[in-house]
């Protein structure tokens, strides 16, 4: 599988009006900042609205962003896997601030951390407590193996059971003044 298309935010920037831009972070990740006009259709949600997509496309370009590239490169792949072109805004929201462009914030939103960092305190957590526990009660020591195991899967299949978890929490929902995913795929397919 080839590397989906990257473009810089010096790239887009200046026309950024041009595409159909897609946010496949969390609800609660996109709701603390996102690319002007970006749509929140999060990574695990990117096949069930293929159909929008596709409509999307078929008019202009579509630009998948997330925090870092990484999320929306796996989007894309997924896209391409569809028969659906898409470009991936390297380095994501992170780059695209760096650079000085806007964000668009609700007001009063909250600013969850970035989903990789959420996976890593969790597993590094997870792992401690397998680890002291394991210290009084050694059959606690699967934990950490457990989790160790299931880092290596994800790192080997490129999914994350426990980014599909938090993504669950409540700090990672939508606000409740959010615009609905049947909404979005609305406004992504007109």
């Amino acid at each position: 599988m080839t590397t989906p298309l990257a473009l810089t935010p010096a790239e887009v920037h200046g026309r950024i009006d041009d595409f159909t831009v897609v946010d496949v972070r969390t609800p609660g990740e996109y709701a603390s900042g996102h690319v002007p006009g970006a749509h929140n259709i999060p990574l695990d949600r990117v096949e069930e609205a293929s159909p929008s997509l596709r409509s999307a496309a078929a008019r202009g370009p579509l630009l998948v962003v997330c925090a870092s590239g990484a999320r929306s490169g796996r989007a894309c792949e997924q896209l391409k896997d569809l028969g659906i072109e898409a470009a991936t805004l390297e380095g994501g929201t992170t780059a695209w601030t760096a650079a000085g462009h806007p964000v668009r914030r609700p007001a009063g939103a909250r600013s969850p951390w970035p989903m990789e960092r959420q996976v890593r305190l969790t597993a590094g957590f997870l792992v401690a407590v397998g680890f002291v526990a394991g210290l009084a009660w050694p059959p606690a020591h699967w934990l950490s193996g457990l989790i160790g195991a299931g880092l290596v899967f994800s790192a080997t299949t490129n999914t994350c059971g426990m980014a599909a978890l938090l993504g669950r929490l409540p700090h990672n929902r939508p606000p409740r003044d959010a615009v609905s995913f049947e909404e979005t795929l609305r406004r992504v397919a007109a």
